[in-house]
């Protein structure tokens, strides 16, 4: 059976000196600095689609991301990821075509962390994430079998970093 990655990235520190609406504010320098340091690590996992939430922020958490080395030629900008609550955002991942290897999502909180909790096995990982998952935190998940099978303890963590740059 194929073993899938799916990565969960939450957007990096943003400005709050902005009078923009929430989905237009900006990231703040060191949120720049964190997003580039995530992609350095994101530059040793190929992924095959990015699901990224279409709020500015999380729009140029991916853009840093890249400058740090992160690849993928299908990003997929959504304002459904930007309103998504655990179930929803688990819905777009069980339509991913089987095709697909390796997915990450680009959101926010408190749904990245209680979908990551949800889906995966009970651990230390898991413990941690739920009790802090804070800005530009990365989580990268192994699951086993098909996208639309994707739920409650279905996936493993691999890797739980907070990127600081």
């Amino acid at each position: 059976m194929a073993t899938k990655t799916l990565i969960i990235l939450r957007h990096a520190k943003s400005s709050w000196k902005t009078p923009e609406a929430d989905i237009r504010r900006p990231l703040s320098d060191r949120g720049q600095r964190d997003a580039e340091a995530a992609g350095a690590i994101l530059a040793s996992y190929p992924l095959d689609v990015v699901l990224c939430s279409d709020a500015t922020r999380a729009r140029q958490t991916w853009e840093q991301a890249v400058a740090g080395g992160a690849r993928c030629d299908d990003v997929r900008y959504s304002e459904a990821v930007y309103h998504a609550w655990p179930e929803e955002l688990l819905g777009e991942l069980r339509e991913l075509d089987d095709a697909v290897d390796s997915a990450m999502v680009i959101g926010h909180q408190p749904t990245l962390s209680d979908l990551i909790v949800e889906i995966a096995k009970p651990s230390k990982k898991a413990a941690a994430v739920q009790e802090r998952f804070p800005t530009c935190s990365l989580v990268v998940l192994s699951i086993t079998g098909s996208w639309r099978k994707l739920g409650k303890g279905k996936a493993s963590i691999k890797r739980f970093e907070i990127p600081r740059g």
